[in-house]
């Protein structure tokens, strides 16, 4: 079903770098993320060979595809064409049936068949203005079964105003100096000036709104959140 008139453009905000095939292609080593980490903690939270799992903005695969051997079904979404074309020719190369690899994004993904068991959101959220992800929470409850879970993580700032301006400037100053590796300065200047990241005070009333119970895992330099987020209505 088409969303009303009035909503969000996803693409024009899903970021022009993940929209660009060449820096798609170097995504996994700026990123370097470790997701037999990330499906080892999914599989401490229940995550089996029964279950649903949606990735909610997949990027390039990196969880869908490590998490498809424990799951009964694996769904990963990401709005960027460039993501999608990755994400399906990997599944395609690892042989990997499970894996269904949608184009869409957090306010248009459309889940057909069961409701899922676990959704899986790693920095996308940031792209959307507040009152959007709100509508985006409420929406990723609607995918989940009752008791289902909700991993998330995204640049979310767990700092009082008076500390945002020391927070991040130790933060920009800790950026990556090599090419290719890690951020930039020069980047992480970017997202701040034209991303949405928001403040953990702000976003979890949202996750209640939503029909959430929200545990929180903050880190120690206030920039990132993590949470576990379980479908209670």
């Amino acid at each position: 079903m088409a969303n009303p008139a009035w909503y969000l453009d996803e693409f024009a905000h899903a970021g022009p770098e993940h929209l660009d095939e060449a820096y798609v292609e170097g995504y996994d080593r700026k990123a370097g993320t470790d997701w037999d980490a990330e499906v080892a903690e999914l599989r401490d939270l229940g995550l089996d060979e029964t279950n649903t799992l949606v990735d909610l903005g997949a990027e390039t695969g990196g969880l869908a595809l490590a998490a498809a051997p424990f799951c009964r079904r694996v769904v990963a979404v990401d709005v960027s064409p460039a993501m999608f074309a990755i994400i399906r020719d990997r599944a395609a190369r690892q042989g990997l049936r499970n894996v269904e690899v949608v184009q869409a994004g957090l306010l248009s993904y459309e889940h057909e068949e069961e409701p899922a068991d676990f959704v899986y959101s790693r920095h996308a959220l940031h792209h959307l203005p507040d009152f959007w992800k709100a509508i985006a929470l409420r929406r990723i409850a609607a995918i989940l079964r009752l008791g289902g879970v909700l991993r998330l993580r995204d640049l979310i700032f767990s700092d009082s105003l008076d500390e945002v301006d020391r927070t991040i400037e130790a933060w920009l100053a800790g950026a990556s100096t090599q090419p290719g590796v890690g951020w930039s300065r020069a980047e992480l200047e970017a997202h701040l000036r034209d991303e949405f990241s928001t403040f953990t005070w702000l976003l979890e009333p949202m996750l209640e709104q939503a029909g959430f119970i929200v545990q929180a895992n903050n880190s120690a330099s206030k920039i990132y959140a993590d949470y576990v987020c379980v479908k209670a209505v």
